[in-house]
């Protein structure tokens, strides 16, 4: 038996519900946000269930990002337990102020970037009106530039009996449980011919959880409110506006290069699953940098975040 089927084997046994997730989740982000607002009360076991809720939520996702071959994410999700027990230790141990301001910070920063992704993923709507925003831009931005003419198609449900039209799913369009929300629905491109090119668009192609990391670390840092309207006002457009040339691009390829392979993938496979990944933890992390010469607070936060992984720690000054 191959390591991943085991894992998968073991995952239909350890992991809860769709459903169950989904409320565990949401308790999790109420219980992280309402120790951020009650800050000064330093209510350490709210934050405490706060954490262990967030991290069983993203940790259920493992299997599904396995499943559909994503291994930046697989890995990401399957942290996110373990780093959960060790914030949640870390509530009770921390004791200079500094450390426990910079907790406080992650509860707020977490609650208020977990919040709006579950909203939008857990409710059908607004999932696909995300998914129509930016795949309607994208096929507009390829047609502008000069390439193919390419437009929106039909939006598809994934339902355990099959896969039916938008227009046609009678199911609950106001919540879904499902713990592959991201996969859940997806809009088909077309050429102007009707012609399928092979590539649907998900909810994960709005980069929305990318906006959301830095809304919710930049909407609960204590400083003026200006400040903050500033930078998400430079953040989220430009990550928006990088994703079109993302997807715009994959799309390129796609149609120009039909018959390119690598190792048995083609050009999208291979520039979806590694190129595009790389391009965009890279310039996530540019953003980054921008972010810590724009608000030292937040530079100073994640900081100390990292002091127990003795990572980014300042260097002693020896006498």
């Amino acid at each position: 038996m191959g390591l991943v089927e085991m894992l998968r084997r073991c995952g239909t046994v350890m992991l809860v519900s769709d459903e169950v997730s989904s409320v565990i989740g949401a308790v999790g982000l109420i219980a992280l946000a309402l120790s951020w607002h009650k800050r000064g009360a330093s209510p350490v076991r709210l934050s405490q269930v706060g954490w262990i809720g967030v991290g069983l939520y993203f940790f259920n996702d493992t299997f599904t990002y396995m499943e559909h071959d994503d291994l930046i994410l697989t890995l990401f999700s399957a942290l996110t337990l373990p780093m959960a027990i060790g914030m949640a230790v870390w509530e009770e141990r921390a004791e200079d102020d500094k450390s426990k301001a910079s907790l406080t910070w992650a509860r707020g920063a977490v609650a208020y970037a977990g919040g709006p992704y579950l909203l939008i993923a857990h409710v059908p709507w607004l999932s696909v009106l995300a998914i129509w925003f930016v795949a309607g831009q994208a096929a507009f931005f390829l047609r502008f530039s000069g390439g193919d003419n390419v437009v929106m198609g039909e939006t598809w449900v994934n339902t355990p009996e099959g896969q039916i039209s938008w227009s046609e799913f009678d199911g609950n369009r106001w919540f879904m449980g499902s713990s592959s929300e991201e996969y859940l629905f997806q809009t088909e491109l077309l050429l102007a011919d009707g012609t399928p090119i092979g590539i649907n668009f998900v909810l994960a192609c709005t980069a929305l959880q990318s906006m959301v990391i830095f809304v919710g670390a930049i909407a609960v840092l204590d400083i003026d409110w200006r400040r903050r309207c500033r930078v998400l006002f430079l953040t989220i457009p430009l990550i928006h506006i990088l994703n079109l040339f993302r997807n715009a691009g994959l799309i390129w390829l796609h149609t120009t290069y039909v018959e390119w392979t690598l190792l048995g993938m083609s050009v999208f496979e291979f520039g979806h699953s590694y190129v595009a990944r790389f391009v965009s933890l890279f310039a996530m992390f540019i953003m980054a940098l921008i972010m810590f010469d724009l608000l030292p607070e937040l530079h100073r936060h994640i900081v100390r975040l990292l002091k127990p992984l003795g990572l980014l720690q300042p260097k002693k000054r020896s006498n």
